[in-house]
């Protein structure tokens, strides 16, 4: 499918049935606007979980890994350890893991 199609796709079966529901319940704008948000959010997860599968990458396509972050806590951007980590301790004034 094309880019986006999923998005559409979803949208159109979001206001199918949040339609449905509003009619049923007679609360139409508040079902209308939750089945337009499911929808979209469901056509975006299938739209990306599609473009996984057919081995597009979202860090930049060219194979090479992706050097950044790598989500650590507790560090500042040159790489050195920031003032507010512990070193790994559990908080306790002797340093130990808190065994029993």
């Amino acid at each position: 499918m094309a880019k986006g199609k999923f998005t559409g796709v979803g949208l159109a079966v979001g206001v199918a049935i949040g339609a449905g529901v509003g009619v049923a319940t007679g609360n139409l704008a508040l079902w209308l606007a939750l089945g337009i948000a499911i929808g979209l959010g469901l056509g975006s997860l299938l739209g990306a979980a599609k473009a996984g599968r057919n081995g597009r990458r979202s860090d930049g396509g060219d194979g090479a890994p992706y050097v950044g972050d790598s989500g650590g806590r507790g560090k500042d951007p040159d790489g050195g350890s920031d003032s507010t980590s512990d070193g790994g301790s559990d908080g306790g004034s002797d340093g130990g893991g808190g065994g029993d």
